[in-house]
């Protein structure tokens, strides 16, 4: 991609009633576009920063056996009233309208009920199950407050995977898979020292449900780490009885602040039974379907990459999320030679943003730093008489140095 192809600009400012640092960055860098208070439009850059994230969990969830599906996002209220969980006093974040002939209809907060629908002319014998079907899709959540950038929209991008078992057995194996998945997930996003499996409120389905929680001063939720076992507590269910059963002692244990990632959750027979889903047994009897449901966030994961891995200059996007690896920098009358070393870097299977702009070189540098992309790379009539382009790591706080075209690519490539 070159900069003069780019219809977005960078920004001096944020918008003056944003206040929430990843989405100020995210604005004035360029990736997204602040339709309302917690609604944001992916520009260019920042549809590829989601995409990289979305790319990293499709991968993991298809590595222990996940089926990519798409939901609709318009909801019947049949299902929902089935469950119990169209009524707003049950459920307080639906967002509600109407169809012309009067139907009332709803905008998915998440899709427990119509999945389990729809799983019904699929699921009929034992030899169905299990099955693991998930998505990617933006939800639709009436949030009171939505102050927090990306990391707490009205509307969202979520992955939400199901998992549809025989029984407890069958399913407790797959949620330990699902688990570990998670797991390598964070680790390839950048965050998985800061991130902690975590013991929450099971509800009516167990005795724990496990979120996935990311240390950070931002987050809203008080959480207590054991960093040797790699564990944390949600406040909610911080209590002699659970630090017991975990073997673990209060001096033990760092309270912090902490954002929600992922969570997972055993839903056993809560939907199944209400909405009919049952298979036949080895017996011959019929069963009723034990479930799971596994989330992540991958736009609450955006804004907080983007709150973590920046500084006073803009963004610092680890490698496996940034919108393009090499920033490209020409300087003076060199726009062949540039041109040259853009496709080659793009011939080494480099992703590269080329400032091709007849522009200052000082806005040129401002502008890379605040995108945050991971290098960057200058090309002038004054390194060519040397013989070198200079190359600088945005994650480095060491000196530029300066290297040969084969010297970048044996560093970058």
């Amino acid at each position: 991609m070159r900069v003069t192809n780019l219809f977005t600009k960078t920004l001096k400012q944020a918008p003056a009633d944003e206040v929430a640092k990843n989405a100020q960055l995210l604005i004035r860098a360029g990736f997204v576009y602040k339709e309302m208070a917690g609604v944001y439009a992916y520009l260019p850059l920042g549809k590829r920063v989601l995409d990289n994230i979305i790319q990293i969990i499709r991968e993991e969830m298809n590595s222990i056996g996940g089926n990519e599906i798409s939901l609709t996002a318009l909801q019947s209220s049949e299902v929902w009233k089935a469950s119990g969980r169209w009524d707003d006093a049950v459920l307080d974040v639906w967002f509600k309208t109407k169809l012309a002939n009067g139907s009332e209809l709803g905008l998915a907060p998440t899709h427990e009920e119509p999945l389990t629908k729809l799983m019904k002319p699929y699921i009929n014998s034992y030899k169905d199950l299990p099955v693991y079907p998930y998505q990617f899709q933006i939800k639709f959540r009436n949030e009171l407050r939505s102050k927090s950038g990306l990391m707490r929209g009205r509307e969202f991008w979520m992955k939400d995977l199901y998992s549809f078992s025989k029984d407890q057995a069958e399913h407790d194996a797959f949620y330990e898979k699902a688990s570990e998945a998670y797991g390598r997930v964070f680790d390839r996003l950048g965050l998985g020292d800061i991130t902690f499996k975590t013991f929450a409120s099971g509800g009516s389905f167990a005795k724990f449900s496990h979120e996935f929680q990311t240390l950070s001063e931002v987050g809203e939720d008080i959480v207590y780490v054991h960093r040797e076992k790699k564990i944390a507590i949600n406040e909610e269910v911080y209590n002699d009885e659970v630090l017991a059963e975990l073997g673990v002692k209060k001096e033990e244990l760092e309270e912090v602040k902490a954002v929600e990632v992922g969570n997972i959750f055993t839903l056993g027979e809560r939907f199944s039974e209400p909405l009919g889903l049952t298979y036949t047994g080895e017996d011959g009897r019929a069963k009723n379907v034990f479930m799971g449901s596994y989330g992540i966030g991958p736009s609450r994961l955006m804004g907080l990459i983007a709150e973590h891995f920046s500084d006073d200059k803009g963004l610092v996007w680890p490698e496996n999320v940034a919108p393009y690896r090499v920033y490209l920098v020409s300087i003076g009358d060199v726009a062949e030679q540039a041109t040259e070393l853009y496709e080659r870097l793009q011939s080494a299977g480099v992703t590269v943003l080329y400032d091709d702009r007849n522009e200052r070189p000082g806005a040129k540098f401002a502008d890379a730093e605040l995108m945050g992309i991971p290098h960057r790379v200058v090309i002038s009539e004054r390194l060519l008489e040397e013989g070198v382009i200079e190359y600088t790591s945005r994650r480095a706080s060491d000196a530029s140095e300066k290297l040969t075209v084969e010297e970048l690519l044996a560093k970058i490539a």
